[in-house]
Formats: C-alpha cells, structure tokens, sequence
C-alpha cells in the first residue's frame, strides 16, 4: 500500500517534473536534528532534495552519529491531516554517558530522566547500603559532552573508616552473561569472602579488601575494554581476578606487562598451566586436565578401549582434548573419533552416528550443550546402548533452561541427557570440618542461598561459587603474609604500583606457597599455579545427579560408591562387538556329493577294468582302449577332486589349507585334461583324416596309435608346465573374504561379520585368465570338431559318435541343428531306418553274406565244371553215333540251356556282370540291398 501510495505522488504525470514537485498533496518534508539524520525509505539521496511533500501514512527514521542517542520520537508518520506524529515532541541526537556510572558496588544507583541509555540531562542519585558510608558525591550529571558531572562514589564500612584502615583494591572480572555466566553466584560468594576477611582482626588489619568489578559476558572482546578501565582508572589494583577461560588467557598474558598477578576463580583451561606464557597466574579452579585422570579411570574400570569426542572449538577444550588424547594412549585406549564444532553441532552428531561411536566425551559451554543434546534426541544417539562424559559445572538443569536456540522440548531434552556421567573438580569440601573462616561447607552454602535469593540450580556459577569464595581468602592470606615481608624491607603494601616488580615478587611467593583449609577443601597450588583438588564423579539418574563416586589423582585412589545405574542394566559396550563367524560348507551337501563323486569314481574304475579285461575284443580295440583308459583314470581325478574341494577350516587347520588348494588344482587340472584331452584327440584325428582330399582316401585306412597318444601327452604336458609354473611362481594360499555384518535379533550391541575360506594368490586373475583361456579355447575347438564330424563314420575309431556327443553339447545341437534331427527322423519313420545309424553293422553284415555267397560260388564252380566235362563227353558220343546228323545237333543245341551264341557254357560266370560284381567287390560295404539282390543268385543256381 505504501509503495503505491509512492508511486503515486512520485511517479509524474505527462508534461510534468521528475517526481512531481508540483505536488501538495501529505505532509511537507522536515529537516533532520543536529549532529543526526533522518532515514527516507525508498527514496534516494537525490528525490530527497527535490521533493517537498511526502504521501499520507509515509513513516520516517531519526538516526544519530556514533556516541549519539535519540531523545524522543525516533519514528513519525505522516497523518491525513498533512501533519507529523508526535510534532509536540522534538527528536534530538545527545551524547552518551559511561553506563559505568549506574551500579554501585555495596550500593544502590538510581537513574532519573533516562529512556534507554544514560545522555545529557540524565543524572544519577547514589545510596549506600546499611553500614556503608557514600563516599563522593551522591548525585552525577551526564553533561552535553558525554561525562558524569563527578567521579563514581564509592561505599565504604564505616567501621573500618573510623579505624583509619587503607584500602587495597582488587580489579575484578564477572561474567554475569555469556557462555558461563559464572559471575551469577560467584560475585555474591566474593562479596560474602571480603566481608568475612575484612572482619577479621588478624588478617591484614591495617588493610581493607575492596572490589572493583566489571561483567565480561565471558567475552575476550568485552574484557579487553573493561581490563583498560582497570588499568588507567585509578585507584591502582593490586591483583586481578578473572573468570572464563577465554578472559583469563587475556588478563593474565597482558598482567605481566603491569607486574599484576591474576587469581582466577572460575578458569579450566589447561594452557593457563603454561608458566611461561602465564608467569603470574594462578587459580583456585583446577585445571581441566584434572578430569582427565578419572576418565581414564572409569573407562579402565567399565572396560571401554574405544571412546570418541565432540568439543566445541575453544582453546579450553581443545587442550583439554590434547592433554586427553596424550593420557589414553598411554592406558592403551584409543579415541577413534574426534569431532569438532564453532557454533552448529547438527553435523558432528550425525557424524558419530554413522560411526558407531558409544563412549562420547563431551567438552562444551552449558549454552551449547544444549544445542548438542537436542541434536542427540534427534539422532537417536542415547540410551542402553550409548554413555556420555560432560563437564560437572553446568548448573543442575541445565538441560530443562529454555532456550531460543533449541527446538526441542524440555520432555525431549531430559530424554536425550538421561544417564550421562560428569565429572566435576570437587569445589564444595565433602566434609563436614571448618574452614579458615569458621564456617563448614554446608553453612557457606545456606548463606549464600540467602544471599542469592533465588534458586541455586537457576544461577550460573553455583558450583564454583565456593572457589571464588576460597580465592579471595587465598588472596587475603597471601598479601597478610607479603604485608609482614614488607616491613621488613620498609615498604608497605599501599607502596604498590604497576612499576614495583619487588611487591608483586612477594605476593607471588605468598601465593606459591598456600595451604588452607577452606569450604571447597584443601587448597594449595602446583608448580603451574593451578589448584589440586579431588574429582567428584555423578551421574544423572531420573533427572537428578546423582553421587557415584570421588577419585583422588594425587593417590590414584577411587571411592565408589556403586550406585551407578544404567538404562541396560549394565554398562554399554564401547562399540558394537563384531564377532568372526566362519561360513562352513554344509555338511549334508558334503557328505551327499561326496558319496555321489565315490560312486562315480567306482563306476570309472569298473569301466576301466571292463575295458582292460576286454581288450581283446575286437570291437573294444577299434575303440583305442587305452585313449579309454586315460579318460577313466582322468573322470577318476576330476571326481577325486571333490573332496579337497570340501575340506575348509571345519576339518583341516590353517596350515594344511594350502596343500589342499594344491591338491584341488592339480586334480582338476590332470583330471580335465586326461578326460577331455582323450577324446579331443579322438575328434581331431577324425576331422584330420576325413576332411582331407578324395585321392588320398586310402590313407585314412592307417592309424598310428602313438601320434594319438602323444597328442593326449602334449595336453597333459601343457597342464604339467602351467601347473607347475604357477606352484613355483605364485602358489596358492589361505585367503578369508569378508562378508556384510548381520545382526543379530538378540542382541543389538553384537553384530555378526561372516567369512569364508578361500585358495588364492597374489596374481589370481592371470592365472585363471591363462587357464581358463586355454581350456575354453580347447574346449571350442573340441566343439567345432565335434560339429564336423556329426556325420562321419569310421570303424578305426567305432566311438568316435560317442565321444562327439560327449564334447558336442547335445542342447546346443538340439537348438542349431533342429532342422536337420527333424528331417532325420522323417526320413526314419519313411524307410524304417536311418541311412545316418548302424551302418557299421549293416557293412559287417554285408561282409558275412559276402563270404558264404563267395563258398556258395565255389560251389557251384565245381559243379559247372562238372557238367561242363559231362557235357563235352556226351558231344563226343553224340557225334560219334549221329555225325552227319544237323538237325540232331541243333536239337541238342536247342535243348542246350548252357551255351549261347557268344560260344559256350564257361561264358556263364563272368565277374564283369553287376551280381558277380556285388558278391566280391571290396567295396561291398557301400552297395545296399537295392543294389545287390541276393535272392537271384539263389534262384540261378537251385
């Protein structure tokens, strides 16, 4: 509505300006305040020179410069009557004042006439609380340049200003915000330490303890401006006190250039321990390493030798992991997963999902711990099967604080932290003893609770508030005992100033060498100034942490207490356990084929006898018996084969495997060559034989056996060499192949990784290339052969359709040569037989009847030569008794069925006519029974 409502008055009519400044129509523009500006939403820097009137409901901006605040309306909007919201009320740009000015230490810092920031014309009223004098002025005017009319007051007791004490100020650090908002709890806890030191007439008793702090949000950044203030404001600050790690790295490296000693309270970070970097620091929080050594301790004691880790990328944590990483490793545990994050957690978490990780150690500030957590509801990445290490010092519901950042509902959330372990330096002394200032442990607590006026599990810093107690105590103590070594040198601790490296040299000793009781316990400082303290270890059980246990890094000594519980009853494995399981052959199938190989090999060695015992038959002799023979001994191998090949781990060791890989090549290899190899030669000589040119047809009545058998030697020769080369050369061994994991519906924590035993070598696949190349190439030429000569016969080799039909895989010719099996078997059921079958017999057949039709001939050739003397001595008598008789001899002639004109009867048998010819022919065995008709040979001589 609004740009339409600009495109309006802006846009010009035809004839008119650019933007129609002619226009009357809304609110007439108005000028910015000085030293500011007024924001025109979408106009540009020239429109807004050359237009006079805005449209109606048209809003504006007011901004100032830097240091600058706007005091009254900071937006007006344009109303139907032409005027401007709020025009009763001037929008002006007044300077800022230090925010410092509105707290009072002991006190209370009333503003008045301030809207949202301290400018000119606000002024500040100060009050100080009961028992305290207002020293300074109570009352401070921000002034049009930007300063307090009057210096800060301060409130002092008035007790000890009437006894003339000095003060002595402490430059102090409070992270009331932020990533720990520690200073919550802890700045209480220092005020109760300097109320209760001050009271004391034995400590430091021409000295008072005051406290000048500021709220670093646990922020670098932020410390950095306030540490300024510190440092140039005076009065001068004897020591500082940071918290957060990130802000005590600042102060402490920068102190040494101001000869300052820092006391932090609340700083965990292991590279604080670094004394040449951090020469004057020391702190009554343990360093974060400590935890270290009770981790170790409880995955020693769980049995966990796989963890993983997820840490927020901060200097604190990140040494924290070093130092982690460096401790395993000596325990003999391994972190297998390290994962990392600025500010967004989501991908790590599904990264140690996909990693199967179940011990996690997480190092990260409470704010991002929730972050994480949401992310491991999630993931699913909790539960029986998984553990979590946190940090003990988040406050104790942490997890339940609502948080902007996080989408997950608290219900979620305590789902997701359920179980998870923390492990916590003990700042509240376990026991029930007194401390330095009187006071036990469960007393300082009910105090400060008092104090806070709030519940504790809400408040940041909680946990460490009795180490910021105990600091301010190790501090008063430390300047107690410098106080009195000053003297000694005529010097005095008010003498202190940020050149005088001799007073800070002493408070550094001091501080090097204490050792109190106090309510966090024992304190005392190592060579790095870090706090030694025991580890208190919880656990959260239903929703509430839970004791389990303390450990003692110094004596290496656990008390537990076991109470731990667990969602599964025990505690997780540190990954899914895969378990080895061998995949066997099956047994039965074993057995079963092993029976059926034993039967085979006992059918070729009978065949074998068989065929030695009948050697002599003619029949078996035409066959090439011993070509027979090596086809049996070689089915023989081939079968044999069958039971290395069933032998795996389930019956021999490790160390016999590889002889059975031998044996299982070279009975396959022999066994294929001297079956195959056999009849090969059988088919190769036949297509040689027959295939050649017809004028050398009387060649193929040779057969030299030793050519066949040394084709069969070449064959087996060619295995021999290959066989033997690939033994020598690369020999096979026992190789596992590993299968996909199963798991098991038992048990979740337990998978299954299947494997089975294989004979391999590092060049297998050339090898089976060159074997298998050669086989299948002997293979398809066994096949071509055998094709053609489908339609051959010899009795030289009376098997050679056999042994084709065994090479010649009948499927194969069944589908290539359908045509011609068909026309075959037409052809049969037509004549009653096959011309392409029992031909061989048909010619012994022929060959018999050829014999007894020759005796019959011989025979009757006696009998003709018989009669043919019988018949030339009865001429003879005949012409002695009628010679000169004609017509009796051409009578007898005509009854003469023996002679005709061709002259007489020896004519009869003449091996030139096609029946004489058919009877003793040598190729009588290619003449059928249409040729030759036996039956007129009977009828001729009845």
């Amino acid at each position: 509505m609004l740009l339409l409502l600009l495109s309006v008055v802006l846009i010009p009519a035809p004839g008119s300006g650019a933007l129609g400044l002619n226009s009357t129509t809304g609110c007439e523009i108005i000028h910015p305040p000085r030293d500011g500006g007024i924001r025109y939403r979408g106009l540009t820097p020239d429109q807004v020179q050359t237009v006079h009137f805005l449209p109606f409901d048209y809003e504006i901006e007011y901004v100032c410069r830097p240091d600058r605040e706007i005091v009254g309306p900071k937006v007006r909007k344009c109303l139907p009557n032409g005027t401007w919201t709020e025009m009763g009320h001037a929008s002006r740009c007044l300077r800022t004042c230090p925010k410092i000015h509105l707290s009072l230490e002991n006190g209370q810092a009333v503003p008045r006439g301030m809207e949202r920031v301290p400018v000119e014309g606000t002024w500040v009223e100060y009050h100080c609380n009961p028992g305290f004098r207002l020293v300074g002025s109570a009352r401070s005017n921000c002034t049009k340049v930007g300063r307090w009319s009057f210096p800060k007051p301060i409130c002092e007791l008035r007790r000890l200003i009437s006894t003339g004490r000095r003060a002595v100020h402490i430059g102090a650090l409070f992270p009331m915000s932020g990533g720990w908002p520690g200073g919550q709890a802890c700045l209480p806890a220092v005020r109760m330490a300097l109320e209760d030191v001050n009271r004391r007439r034995d400590i430091l008793p021409d000295h008072e303890l005051r406290l000048i702090h500021h709220d670093s949000k646990c922020d670098p950044g932020q410390a950095t401006k306030y540490l300024y203030e510190l440092l140039y404001n005076d009065p001068i600050k004897i020591i500082l006190m940071p918290g957060c790690s990130s802000v005590s790295t600042l102060v402490a490296e920068a102190a040494r250039m101001w000869n300052l000693i820092v006391l932090s309270y609340g700083s965990s970070s292991p590279a604080l321990s670094n004394r040449q970097r951090f020469p004057t620091f020391f702190r009554t929080h343990p360093s974060a390493t400590l935890h270290n050594p009770t981790r170790v301790q409880l995955f020693k004691k769980w049995g966990w030798t796989k963890i993983a880790t997820i840490q927020q990328t901060t200097e604190v944590f990140t040494s924290t992991l070093d130092d982690l990483d460096q401790r395993v490793k000596e325990a003999g545990i391994e972190i297998t997963f390290r994962q990392s994050f600025f500010s967004d957690p989501s991908a790590p978490v599904r990264s140690l999902k996909r990693q199967d990780a179940r011990i996690i150690v997480g190092l990260f500030y409470e704010t991002e711990a929730r972050k994480v957590f949401c992310e491991v509801y999630k993931e699913k990445l909790y539960g029986k099967r998984y553990v979590w290490f946190l940090i003990g010092w988040y406050a104790d519901n942490w997890f339940r604080i609502k948080d902007p950042a996080i989408n997950c509902t608290e219900a979620e959330m305590a789902e997701a932290v359920e179980g998870h372990v923390t492990t916590e330096i003990v700042m509240l002394n376990p026991e029930n003893t007194r401390s330095i200032s009187n006071m036990t442990s469960q007393e300082f607590i009910e105090k400060l609770q008092k104090r806070l006026g709030k519940n504790p599990e809400e408040t940041g810093g909680f946990q460490e508030a009795p180490l910021a107690y105990d600091a301010i105590w190790a501090l008063a103590l430390a300047l107690n005992k410098t106080s009195a070594e000053l003297v000694k040198k005529g010097l005095r601790l008010e003498d202190f100033n940020y050149n005088n490296k001799n007073i800070t040299d002493e408070i550094y000793r001091a501080l090097n060498s204490s050792a109190f009781e106090g309510v966090s316990g024992h304190v005392v400082f190592d060579a790095s100034g870090s706090r030694m303290a025991w580890t208190l270890i919880e656990q959260l059980q239903g929703g509430v942490y839970k004791k389990i246990g303390y450990y003692d890094s110094t004596k290496d000594n656990l008390s537990w207490y076991n109470n731990d519980k667990w969602i599964g009853d025990a505690p997780p494995a540190d990954y899914t356990k895969v378990i080895t399981t061998f995949r066997f052959l099956s047994q039965k199938l074993f057995i079963s084929v092993s029976v059926l190989a034993s039967l085979g090999i006992l059918l070729a060695i009978v065949c074998l006898a068989f065929n030695i015992y009948n050697g002599h038959v003619r029949y078996i002799q035409n066959s090439q018996p011993y070509l027979n023979n090596m086809t049996a001994v070689g089915c023989t191998l081939a079968l044999a084969a069958v039971f290395p090949l069933g032998l795996d781990g389930y019956h021999i060791g490790s160390g016999l495997f590889p002889f059975v890989c031998q044996a299982r090549l070279w009975l396959l290899g022999l066994g294929f060559s001297l079956a195959y190899g056999s009849m090969f030669t059988k088919i190769w000589w036949v297509h040689t034989v027959f295939t050649k040119k017809e004028e050398k047809k009387e060649r193929r009545k040779t057969l030299e056996p030793w050519k066949l058998y040394a084709t069969v030697g070449l064959l087996v020769g060619l295995d021999v060499v290959m066989l033997a080369v690939w033994q020598i050369v690369d020999p096979l061994h026992r190789t596992i192949e590993e299968f996909t994991k199963e798991e098991p519906k038992t048990d979740i924590d337990v998978s299954i990784l299947p494997q089975l035993e294989h004979c391999s070598s590092t060049k297998m696949n050339t090898w089976l290339g060159i074997f298998y190349g050669f086989k299948g190439l002997l293979l398809l030429l066994g096949i071509f052969l055998a094709y053609e000569t489908k339609s051959v016969s010899t009795e030289k080799i009376n098997d050679h359709r056999a042994v084709g039909m065994a090479i010649y895989n009948v499927a194969m010719r069944r589908l290539i040569t359908r045509g011609e099996w068909q026309s075959e078997q037409q052809d049969t059921m037509k004549t009653g037989s096959s011309t392409n079958n029992n031909e061989e017999e048909k010619s012994r057949l022929l060959e018999k009847e050829n014999r007894e039709l020759e005796k019959i001939i011989a025979e009757k050739e006696e009998r003709v030569s018989e009669l043919r003397q019988q018949l030339q001595d009865r001429q003879q008598l005949r012409s002695r008794r009628r010679p000169s008789n004609p017509s009796s001899r051409d009578g007898c002639a005509a009854d003469n069925h023996f002679t005709n004109a061709a002259g007489p009867v020896p004519t009869l048998y003449q091996p030139s006519l096609p029946l004489v010819r058919c009877l003793v022919s040598e190729q009588a065995d290619k003449l059928g029974r249409s040729n030759c008709d036996g039956s007129r040979v009977h009828l001729l001589y009845k």
